[in-house]
């Protein structure tokens, strides 16, 4: 299968929610964008996207051709941008389109790769499998762990990353982007030995 991957990491967009446990999607997204020096851009996907090189191939060749994204959709209402920029890049979601998401149900730092499953109560996957028609896709599971005590998970994934931690999840976020570029240049399968197995 040619032509690009289309990476999306999920979040809301307003700025309150930046450093949200719900939006490690976006922050991964923008560890990769850091790593190419590029800028994401507006789309009219309602979408920040850069169009960029991963890496490089043997002999110095650019890497693949990879579109990094953001839906500047709130989280519930991801599907809309997603399918918009599928269609846009020509991307078949089976083959090419990884989605990038916290969860719940992961150790904090903890990552997984999966293709299709069930979305797990997470709604921006529910969202993206309806606009799409199909839970086969890529995902890249970012684990924030369980809310403590008896605080609803509704309240968790929207509070902010304590301010003691986020050198720590800035690793995370590094760590993430490894496992991207690991599944752009290896495909899946390679991709899910690799991390599963560290």
């Amino acid at each position: 299968m040619s032509g690009p991957w289309l990476i999306v990491g999920l979040g809301n967009p307003e700025a309150r929610y930046a450093h949200n446990r719900h939006n490690i999607g976006h922050m991964v997204i923008d560890a990769l964008a850091g790593r190419t020096g590029s800028r994401l851009s507006r789309h009219k996907a309602r979408a920040r996207v850069t169009e960029v090189r991963l890496g490089l191939l043997s002999g110095g060749a650019p890497g693949p051709r990879v579109i990094l994204a953001r839906p500047e959709a709130f989280m519930n209402v991801s599907g809309g941008p997603v399918k918009a920029l599928v269609r846009f890049y020509g991307v078949d979601p089976a083959a090419r389109l990884l989605v990038i998401h916290d969860e719940l149900d992961i150790s904090p730092h903890e990552m997984r790769l999966k293709r299709g499953g069930g979305e797990g109560g997470h709604n921006g996957l529910r969202s993206i499998s309806q606009a799409l028609g199909t839970r086969d896709y890529a995902r890249l599971r970012v684990g924030i762990g369980r809310p403590p005590g008896r605080q609803a998970p509704a309240d968790f994934v929207l509070s902010d990353f304590p301010a003691r931690e986020r050198s720590e999840w800035a690793v995370t976020c590094e760590e993430a982007a490894d496992a991207v570029e690991s599944v752009v240049f290896l495909g899946l399968d390679a991709a899910q030995r690799r991390l599963h197995s560290a």
